[in-house]
């Protein structure tokens, strides 16, 4: 093959009219000469490395773990609340003491801590219906992400059969410039022995340059479908990728026609289809995300508890220490006989000493517990848990129609990609007996040129013929290959070459 490309190089550098021609072709072959070497990919490991490092996947694997957050959180929710708090507060000049609730002026400092907890004892089921509802989305983008998957390993299929095919055509063209430049050569030998004009000469030289125009757009679109395959698999674009080219493309299996019948597609398709399961799973999402809502507009229990204690250092202990006053008290009379008497008691008044009550007893003198319950009864909120409702019920309505719209294009995209499939088929028969008849009137038209019978024009357009009909030819195959492809993707919703 090298020597062949060096032979061309050689000839084509000649025609000194086509510089620009010469160079593009020359890089590109060079280009190609360079790969040979390098790592080839299979489409197995092309589909797997996507799967890894495709960005629609990595976005829809996040919506996953997104929506099985939110399913954890809704279950946690059931637990019971429980919070715990210390406060700490000064006060100086008028205030009340906490103690005793009475105004003083001097300084306060006093500290307080509590734990308070909460739970729903009955909410008509909203919870659950919360819980029910992440659920069932959960699992829906689950499928989704299952979809996200089979569409990236569908069309890495799709873009490596591009590429096979770009490269069949770019084959075909080297073909036809070397015949091109084998008449040049031999032309110019009758040229110089006088058994043809020169015209002719220059006739398969122009013919020489449009394919080699031919042959650098067939190496461009190899580039571009190698890009496109770049994009897909998420590859830096300046590394090589070479893909593992079969042995023989007819050998791929393919299912026949009778196997892959449109309703029977359809009918497979609609059990395993991860869109379609996503949209089951979304309606069922909605329809208890409404019950949630709807839950809302009944009375709810909740319980709630706490305990509680604070400590205040204006709380004191008084002991006394001296005796300061004594006073005779009269505390009443007594009789006796006809006289009256009055009677006294001493009364003692003390010097105190006063000291802070220590903070383990005023813990344990102010520890209180409180247990309550509540019944909230929803009654105007301005409209606000029924309009949530109604939204609710509307989504439901939403999601039906979203999956009879998914349904509906399921099924009209079978039936599309089995009418073009049949006719892919046919083309391709059409197209192979093309070659077969244009392959004829070549070698026919080769030995009446070679014999001087046929002038260049007509013998150009006899070989222009068959090259078309073996680009013609090779698109066709391909094509057919994808159409078939692309039923069995429906049917199966997995694809192998």
């Amino acid at each position: 093959m090298l020597s062949l490309q060096l032979l061309y190089f050689w000839n084509v550098m000649k025609l000194s009219k086509y510089p620009g021609c010469v160079l593009a072709i020359c890089l590109l072959l060079a280009n190609t000469v360079a790969t040979k070497a390098q790592d080839t990919w299979s489409l197995q490991r092309s589909v797997d490395y996507a799967l890894a490092n495709n960005i629609d996947i990595r976005q829809q694997s996040v919506q996953k773990r997104l929506a099985e957050l939110t399913l954890k959180q809704s279950k946690l929710v059931q637990i019971p609340t429980l919070s715990g708090g210390v406060n700490g507060n000064f006060a100086n000049g008028r205030s009340i003491d906490p103690n005793t609730n009475s105004f003083i002026t001097s300084a306060v400092t006093s500290y307080s801590a509590g734990l308070s907890a909460g739970a729903n004892i009955f909410n008509f089921f909203y919870q659950q219906n919360v819980i029910a509802s992440n659920k069932y989305n959960y699992q829906a983008q689950d499928k989704l992400l299952e979809k996200a998957r089979n569409d990236v390993a569908f069309n890495i299929a799709t873009a490596f059969l591009q590429i096979l095919l770009n490269t069949e055509q770019v084959h075909i063209s080297e073909v036809q410039v070397k015949l091109t430049m084998d008449n040049l050569a031999n032309t110019k030998k009758l040229v110089i022995a006088g058994s043809v004009p020169e015209s002719n000469q220059a006739d398969l030289e122009a013919q020489l340059a449009t394919d080699s125009v031919t042959l650098v757009n067939a190496q461009n679109q190899v580039i571009q479908s190698t890009l496109q395959m770049k994009a897909l698999l998420n590859l830096s674009f300046d590394q090589p990728y070479v893909p593992q080219i079969p042995d023989n493309i007819a050998e791929i299996p393919l299912p026949r026609l009778d196997e892959v019948d449109p309703e029977m597609v359809y009918s497979a398709a609609n059990s395993n289809n991860p869109l379609i399961k996503a949209d089951q799973l979304l309606v069922k999402s909605s329809e208890r995300s409404y019950a949630a809502y709807r839950a809302q507009m009944y009375p709810s229990i909740t319980a709630s508890g706490q305990a509680y204690s604070s400590y205040a250092n204006s709380a004191k202990n008084a002991t006394p220490v001296s005796i300061k006053t004594v006073e005779d008290v009269q505390i009443g009379t007594v009789d006796v006989g006809a006289s009256t008497y009055k009677v006294y008691t001493k009364s003692y008044t003390y010097n105190y000493e006063f000291s802070t009550i220590p903070l383990s007893t005023q813990l344990d003198n102010n520890f209180k517990q409180t247990l309550g319950l509540s019944l909230n009864i929803p009654i105007l909120n301005g409209w606000t848990y029924r309009t949530n409702m109604q939204k609710a019920k509307l989504n439901i309505e939403t999601q039906k129609l979203t999956m009879e719209k998914d349904n509906q294009k399921l099924r009209q995209d079978i039936y599309t990609a089995h009418a073009n499939a049949v006719s892919a088929i046919q083309k391709y028969y059409a197209a192979s007996r093309g070659v077969d008849a244009s392959q004829k009137a070549y070698d026919f038209a080769t030995k009446r040129f070679d014999l001087g019978l046929m002038n260049t024009i007509d013998y150009i357009t006899t070989q222009s013929k068959l090259f078309n009909a073996q680009i013609n030819k090779v698109s066709a195959q391909y094509d057919y290959i994808f159409k078939m492809k692309l039923l069995e993707f429906y049917r199966d919703q997995k694809i192998a070459l």
